[in-house]
């Protein structure tokens, strides 16, 4: 006879079960598509649309005291072969991209390989970790557009140290087959591309329209500091998207877009001292 703690979930009774609960996550997302009805993006086009509203680039390999290359480098593939199935992307007005939608689902079979990935409070190993730098990179180009996002969800930026510059929302965006995905809509009266290339260990993006917006996108990153709860330390700041009208450099619009509480991962003895409040 098994027995088993009633307080745990179903899915935290075994790996079993942790498998059935993935499975039925995957098939309630299938559904709550099919009944929505929504358009999503599929179509491509090789030719590069003409106006570049955002763009960016992100270091692939991090070495280090700590770091595992060969889990860098294997990051660096997964990326590629998930970015293949997304550059030249359209996204039509009224369309939504959905990360996963394009990408499919990870298998060995289609050449993925053990990267990072976060598990509750952990990385550890796992097939096709790192796609989480892509789909951040990806919000990054969308923040810096009139795009509107519908599906976002968060793990701790803080997974290494910030190096000499701190890059606002440079990690963070959390993605894992199917229901956790990133998606935003084309709310605007014309059509976008998205473009994804890896080179030289450099992962390079951008965001493409027929014509110029009449708005330009910043972030900024107010009251930036570190913290100890107990005996983790967080970092803790508020981040906003600034909206300026792009002839006069007005602002017409600053939006809290996440209040910022993220568990650090890497050494302490690495956090700044001059960033840390009592």
């Amino acid at each position: 006879m098994v027995f088993w703690n009633k307080d745990l979930l179903f899915c935290e009774i075994s790996p079993t079960t942790y498998a059935i609960s993935m499975q039925k996550e995957i098939f309630k997302r299938h559904l709550q598509d099919f009944r929505a009805k929504k358009e999503f993006a599929k179509t491509f086009e090789k030719e590069t649309l003409g106006n570049l509203v955002s763009s960016h680039e992100s270091g692939l390999i991090k070495r280090g005291p700590g770091i595992d290359v060969t889990l860098q480098k294997n990051k660096a593939i997964n990326i590629e072969i998930a970015s293949s199935k997304m550059t030249n992307l359209i996204i039509h007005p009224g369309e939504e991209f959905s990360f996963w939608k394009l990408v499919g689902k990870i298998t060995k079979r289609k050449g993925y390989l053990d990267g990072r990935v976060i598990i509750g409070d952990q990385i550890e190993p796992g097939l096709g970790g790192g796609l989480c730098n892509l789909a951040n990179t990806i919000n990054w180009l969308i923040v810096h557009s009139p795009m509107d996002i519908t599906e976002f969800h968060t793990h701790s930026d803080a997974l290494a140290p910030d190096g000499d510059k701190r890059i606002p929302l440079s990690n963070g965006t959390s993605v894992a087959y199917n229901n956790i995905d990133y998606r935003f809509k084309n709310n605007t009266d014309q059509k976008v591309q998205i473009l994804l290339w890896v080179e030289n260990e450099i992962l390079y993006a951008q965001l493409r329209s027929e014509k110029e917006f009449p708005w330009t996108y910043e972030l900024i990153e107010k009251d930036h500091h570190f913290k100890k709860e107990g005996e983790k330390f967080y970092r803790h700041s508020k981040i906003y998207r600034v909206k300026r009208d792009r002839k006069t450099n007005d602002i017409l619009e600053e939006v809290l877009i996440l209040n910022n509480h993220s568990e650090v991962m890497f050494d302490y003895s690495l956090i700044p001292a001059d960033l840390i409040r009592a």
